[in-house]
């Protein structure tokens, strides 16, 4: 970069000279320092991304995760020494299963299920928590279905093994109801949305913006959602311990780069929202409504989430219960899920406004 901006000002100092002597370039000689600048202009920019760290991660269209979008559009990642690729995905399912066999470097998916995900190359590892949704998912229930009590032997619509279904068996564990008194249809968020509209299931389990789109469509009832307990809805950011050998340092820039993101939602909320709902087709209210549902990931969530004896570790002990009270999942509970607080943990105490 220096050397190409000394070699650009040498050239100004050359033309000054020939002017002053009277001598007019030809146009040789100024296609020739046009190209001169051009090359040197792009070399520079060349330079610039080469040393830009590439991370590819997976993600799907959730608010929770959205959020990061700010982080290319101000050059916040840009500015960490990254170059970050977003894979969307249909589901969180498919990012951390992408990541277990190798084709991404990390995901945002839910605790849930990387407890669940399929083997791969290594161990599964949570890296950072993300958010804890605090209203962003519940049960939207018809007229009749008053509180949660109500569910039992009534149809619910969730998808099994999913981040909906651990949303249903945490209400039904707060009011003492067994899963089995439930009936369960297998249905993913948009279906189970339209088979409540249709009058064929008595409640659904669902998730922003859909929940708000739905309750506000249709009458009927939000019996529950995750602000009525300490959720087990967590959020996170998760690779394999072969990829986080690998990618130490671009990790570390990442989750950097993501308390930049928090920092600017906490000191100018209303220019990140604005600048992600734009991205997203929306505006940016309606964005900060679909977020407001969710504890954000800073570094003091991160910090209680990470402690020896935080709410991970207990998580992971109330989530491998739930599991196994419920088997219609039929997935394999993972037990070599690694906690890592290492990277974090430096980032926090790194990390610098």
């Amino acid at each position: 970069m220096k050397i190409a901006e000394i070699m650009i000002d040498t050239l100004g100092i050359w033309w000054k000279q020939k002017l002053k002597l009277g001598i007019k370039p030809t146009s040789f000689y100024l296609f020739a320092i046009a190209l001169s600048l051009t090359f040197l202009t792009n070399a520079c920019n060349f330079g610039q991304n080469q040393s830009l760290k590439l991370l590819r991660v997976g993600t799907i269209s959730f608010p929770g995760y959205d959020i990061a979008r700010y982080a290319q559009t101000s050059e916040i990642f840009k500015q960490r020494g990254l170059k970050v690729e977003f894979l969307l995905f249909d589901n969180s399912q498919d990012t951390s299963r992408a990541v277990m066999r190798g084709r991404l470097d990390a995901a945002f998916t839910t605790f849930w299920e990387v407890m669940q995900v399929d083997p791969g190359n290594g161990n599964p590892v949570v890296l950072m928590t993300l958010d804890i949704s605090a209203g962003a998912d519940g049960i939207f229930a018809k007229p009749e279905i008053k509180s949660v009590e109500d569910l039992r032997g009534k149809k619910v619509g969730t998808k099994l093994g999913i981040i909906s279904h651990l949303t249903l068996l945490e209400a039904l564990k707060s009011h003492q109801i067994k899963p089995c008194d439930v009936q369960i249809l297998d249905y993913s968020n948009d279906v189970a949305a339209q088979k409540i509209k249709e009058g064929e299931i008595d409640a659904a389990v669902l998730w922003e913006p859909v929940l708000g789109e739905t309750a506000k469509s249709l009458k009927g009832n939000i019996i529950h959602t995750t602000k009525q307990v300490d959720s087990l809805v967590i959020d996170t950011l998760m690779s394999s311990n072969s990829i986080v050998k690998a990618k130490k340092a671009e990790l570390k820039q990442f989750m950097l780069a993501w308390f930049d993101v928090m920092h600017a939602v906490e000191t100018q909320p209303k220019k990140v929202f604005n600048a992600v709902g734009e991205q997203l087709g929306q505006s940016g209210e309606s964005f900060a409504s679909d977020y407001a549902g969710l504890k954000k990931g800073d570094m003091t969530l991160n910090q209680r989430m990470f402690a020896p004896e935080g709410r991970l570790k207990s998580a992971k002990a109330e989530i491998v219960q739930l599991l196994k009270a419920d088997p219609r999942h039929g997935r394999v509970i993972r037990q070599d899920v690694e906690i890592d607080a290492t990277l974090v943990n430096e980032a926090i105490a790194g990390w610098k406004s």
